[in-house]
């Protein structure tokens, strides 16, 4: 006959506290309930667990065997007790996050970091790539939770889309610092380092100066905000980049200005609309909604 776990409940109480009462003790139950369960025990495995002597119970040899088997069983549901525990209150899972790479090198290690120091035991995976990769990872399950640009490629995404201000960042000391605010008309000339055509805010910087019938001057083409930035602190031009590629970096070399007209990036949080959002990442998605909308309406 196979033993009932509260049998051996009972059996591991008593080696662990050494006595009966203890053993009734920690399980709540009474003395003799504590005796009939290790009565039990020995009568269906027909193996004697305890001598009796001066009043006292003694552990077999075959007491000692049993267990070591008996307290990894009691460990490891313990364990899974705190497990569970953990997973209620969202100290304990995954978080799966991929975000486009603007907001990868400052914004979001520091956000994770403070959403994990709450949650030591949560493990983290995080990748930083093209927004439209971001989208197709996030769509096909890979992660749960997406930061990319618009515009989006895949029906089987939520999206939560906000809108950021760009900004124009010069070499320190450049004469058109004095401006608190530059146009097409104020740049004319002036080198640009600008993304690639089909990103979005070189688009719309190229219809801003259209528009104004002014020529844009791209002098250097890059593929990423942070390496625009690195250009102007070159001396190589001027540029168009989103607020989290400077509010991140080492600021020594740049100076921020507004542009007109307003040129926004339009920014998105995706899941997909197929895979329920664990506890983690529901808690992490709302802190990053919060964290960005806070930005997004924030100027320099």
């Amino acid at each position: 006959m196979k033993p009932r776990f509260r049998q051996l409940e009972a059996f591991h109480a008593i080696m662990d506290s050494g006595t009966v009462t203890g053993a009734a003790e920690k399980l709540g139950i009474s003395q003799p309930g504590i005796s009939n369960l290790l009565s039990q025990l020995e009568a269906s495995s027909a193996i004697k667990l305890f001598e009796r002597l001066h009043g006292r119970l003694v552990p077999t040899p075959e007491a000692d065997i049993l267990f070591e088997e008996v307290d990894t069983l009691m460990r490891g549901l313990d364990r899974t007790s705190q497990t569970l525990n953990d997973l209620q209150s969202n100290r304990l899972g995954q978080l799966q996050v991929a975000s486009q790479h603007s907001i990868s090198f400052g914004f979001m290690p520091r956000l994770i970091a403070e959403f994990a120091a709450e949650r030591p035991d949560v493990t983290i995976s995080f990748q930083s790539q093209y927004s439209g990769k971001v989208q197709e990872w996030v769509a096909a399950g890979l992660f749960e939770i997406g930061v990319c640009e618009a515009p989006l490629f895949h029906e089987n995404l939520n999206a939560y889309q906000m809108p950021f201000e760009t900004y124009i960042a010069l070499p320190d000391g450049h004469p058109l610092a004095q401006h608190e605010i530059l146009t097409p008309e104020i740049l004319r000339d002036v080198p640009f380092v600008v993304m690639g055509p089909q990103h979005p805010t070189q688009r719309r910087l190229r219809q801003a100066f259209d528009d104004a019938g002014v020529p844009l001057n791209a002098r250097v083409h890059s593929h990423l905000f942070k390496n625009l930035l690195s250009f102007v602190k070159q001396g190589m031009g001027v540029a168009l980049v989103d607020r989290f590629a400077s509010e991140y970096d080492e600021p020594l070399g740049v100076t921020m200005r507004r542009f007109a007209p307003e040129i926004p990036m339009d920014m998105a949080v995706v899941t997909s609309k197929s895979r329920q959002l664990s506890r983690v990442g529901q808690d992490f998605h709302d802190l990053l909604i919060e964290s960005l909308r806070s930005r997004s309406t924030k100027g320099f």
